[in-house]
């Protein structure tokens, strides 16, 4: 088993991403990566999407779902997520066969900042993989907005 491929090693990499971070508002994501494991099971994200979790729903269509997120880290933070995961756990996992839906979050978003006010600006964020502190392996957006934003993120 490769270093990589090592449950330990994933979880030190987590850690070690989180520990990073300085905000106290990061804790419940640090165990949420945590307890991560890359897999093509089902997801929270497809419970809410099937109904079966509620979610506090801003935007839906045929194609996506956009909710508040439960853990805001600003006063607008809003997950969007593919109905269809179709393999798209995170985006390096991305093919040409998934460009459509890409896109079709990207304008998304776009739609969800104007309806939510931001027009002075917002944050769009995808984390991938362990390093990228991803902890629900579907892919998802997070809008960010409703605050200065810093450079460079943490």
């Amino acid at each position: 088993m490769s270093q990589q491929e090592n449950p330990s090693s994933l979880r030190l990499q987590i850690l070690t991403c989180h520990l990073a971070a300085s905000s106290r508002n990061m804790a419940s994501e640090k165990e949420a990566a945590l307890a991560a494991v890359p897999s093509d099971s089902r997801t929270i994200f497809d419970k809410i999407i099937n109904k079966e979790i509620p979610a506090k729903v801003v935007f839906e269509d045929d194609k996506v779902l956009a909710l508040r997120d439960i853990a805001p880290q600003a006063p607008t933070h809003i997950l969007l997520i593919p109905k269809v995961r179709d393999g798209l756990t995170g985006i390096s996992k991305a093919e040409k066969k998934h460009c459509e839906i890409l896109g079709r979050l990207l304008y998304t978003a776009k739609l969800v900042a104007k309806q939510e006010g931001l027009d002075d600006g917002f944050r769009l964020v995808i984390n991938d993989g362990p390093n990228g502190c991803q902890s629900v392996y579907h892919l998802h957006i997070h809008l960010i907005g409703g605050r200065q934003m810093n450079w460079p993120p943490g």
